[in-house]
This record gives C-alpha cells, sequence and structure tokens, in this order.
C-alpha cells in the first residue's frame, strides 16, 4: 500500500527574540524571550480555533489538536496542512465530509470547555462522556526506570533554559530514549504537536511513556490517554480531577519527578523499588 502523503508546509519560525531589561542594580541588559504569536485553525474554510503559540511546530499542533478534539478520525482524511503566517492562520483540508460527519463535527463544538490550560487551552464536545471509551494498562516500573527517562531528558528544554515561559514534553522509551521532544508556550500545544507527529508517523503510544514540565491536568490524562500511552511523568504536580481520571483510564501516574526524587500518584501496584 502506498505511503499517504499530505501536502504541507514546514513554516515554523524562529522561537527566540530579546529584549532590553534593567536588573536589580538598574544595569541595561540584553535578554533571550520567547515568542508567542496565535494561529487560527480553519478545517475545510470553517473557523475552528485559535491557539496562542510559539510557533517552531505549527502542522504538527495542528494536526494533533484536531486529532485529539475528535475533529478528523483518520490521518488519511487530510489531503493539505498550510501554513501562513502574514494572516496567523492554518487551513486544513480534507477529503469530502459526509452528512453525518459534519454533524458530529457541529454537535462538538457546540459545546466547549474552557480549560486549566496555559494561556486557556480549550476542549470541544463531551469530553467526560468520552472517558469511557478510553483505556490504557500502566506497565510495571521501577526507580531505576525513572532515573533513566529524567536523565535522557536531561539534554532537552533548551528554550525554558536560556528564555523561560514555556512548557516542554517529550515521547521517551522506558530505557530513556527520548523519541521526539517539543517546547512551547503552553504544555496543552506541546503535547497535541507530539500527537500530530505520532499521527504521521503512525506510531503507536504502546510502551511508550510521556513526559511534562507541566501540571498533571484532567486535560493532560484525557490526551495522553487519547494517544494510547500508559504512564505519564510530570516534573510538576497532580490535579484531584487529573488523578481521578488516571485512575479511571489506568494510566499509571508519577509526578514531582525532578533529581532523584519522584511520587507515584497512580500505578502503585505496578511500581518496583
Amino acid at each position: 500500500m502506498a505511503k499517504h502523503v499530505i501536502e504541507m508546509t514546514d513554516a515554523g519560525v524562529t522561537a527566540l527574540h530579546s529584549a532590553t531589561v534593567l536588573d536589580e542594580e538598574g544595569e541595561s541588559r540584553e535578554i533571550a524571550v520567547t515568542g508567542e504569536r496565535p494561529l487560527t485553525i480553519y478545517l475545510n474554510k470553517r473557523e475552528i480555533v485559535t491557539l496562542m503559540t510559539m510557533g517552531t511546530d505549527p502542522e504538527l499542533l495542528t494536526l494533533g489538536y484536531l486529532r485529539n478534539q475528535g475533529l478528523i478520525a483518520s490521518i488519511e482524511a487530510v489531503i493539505a496542512v498550510q501554513v501562513d503566517w502574514d494572516v496567523e492562520a492554518v487551513a486544513v483540508t480534507t477529503h469530502q465530509l459526509d452528512s453525518d460527519t459534519n454533524k458530529d463535527i457541529e454537535k462538538k463544538m457546540s459545546k466547549k470547555t474552557v480549560t486549566s490550560g496555559c494561556g486557556q487551552g480549550t476542549m470541544f464536545g463531551d469530553v467526560m462522556t468520552s472517558l469511557s471509551q478510553l483505556s490504557v494498562k500502566c506497565p510495571r516500573f521501577s526507580r531505576d526506570d525513572i532515573y533513566q527517562i529524567l536523565s535522557g531528558l536531561q539534554h532537552y528544554n533548551q528554550m525554558y533554559k536560556t528564555a523561560g515561559a514555556v512548557h516542554g514534553c517529550g515521547l521517551c522509551s522506558m530505557s530513556g530514549e527520548v523519541d521526539f521532544f517539543v517546547e512551547d508556550v503552553g504544555r496543552h500545544n506541546a503535547v497535541d504537536a507530539i500527537s500530530g507527529w505520532m499521527w504521521l508517523e503512525k506510531l503507536s503510544g504502546e510502551n511508550k511513556v510521556f513526559y511534562t514540565t507541566g501540571r498533571l491536568t484532567s486535560e493532560m490524562v484525557i490526551k495522553v490517554a487519547q494517544m494510547e500511552i500508559p504512564l505519564l511523568v510530570s516534573r510538576s504536580g497532580v490535579t484531584e480531577m487529573g488523578l481521578q481520571i488516571a485512575q479511571q483510564i489506568g494510566i499509571g501516574l508519577v509526578a514531582r519527578a525532578k533529581g532523584k526524587h519522584f511520587l507515584v500518584f497512580n500505578g502503585l501496584k505496578n511500581f518496583q523499588q
């Protein structure tokens, strides 16, 4: 079978900019600041949402967002993804949708949840109802596994180290190898970009580990579950609903992971010292 080819731009932009500041002693300094710009997604000429993004991976971000929102069911349906920064928009074209599919999109977009994502994330459709369809199996993991994952990520987060104001997300193996790492101004953008990359590469989330610098909210847990990734690791903390959803779906949840310290919130029976 021939590989599905999508007509797609490569419109990633420079994320670093400079600013003149005064330090606490009144001395003038030039420092790096993180770029941020709006990107409005159009699906078959219909405006879907405007995301605030760093702009380094706009095509992957768009694909992952539409995938995680359930607005496109198959990557084979996508014909083109065209980013035009002059108008701060991305146009996604798919094969002709049947009337039932269009009605489903209308229904999902009629119900909008503003999430706790940085810059206010948005999820369409009845998010809580869809959880009943999600289920993963937390793998067995050890303290050394978590240490390997954290060690493998040490050379990433370059934007954060240089300018700050970003979150980072990584798709990893249990051995600590990092398959793909994305930084953006919102953690929900970074996870969507990784989802888009996995979709293009036809890569399964089975046996993978997802790492994020951001907090584990309900939105983050749901998106990782949609990618069928069974173990989620965060440098930050966990919300009550994030934990409840992880318990319901079966995702292993490790948080406050930094250096040699971490806390296992879900998957306790699968954790081996």
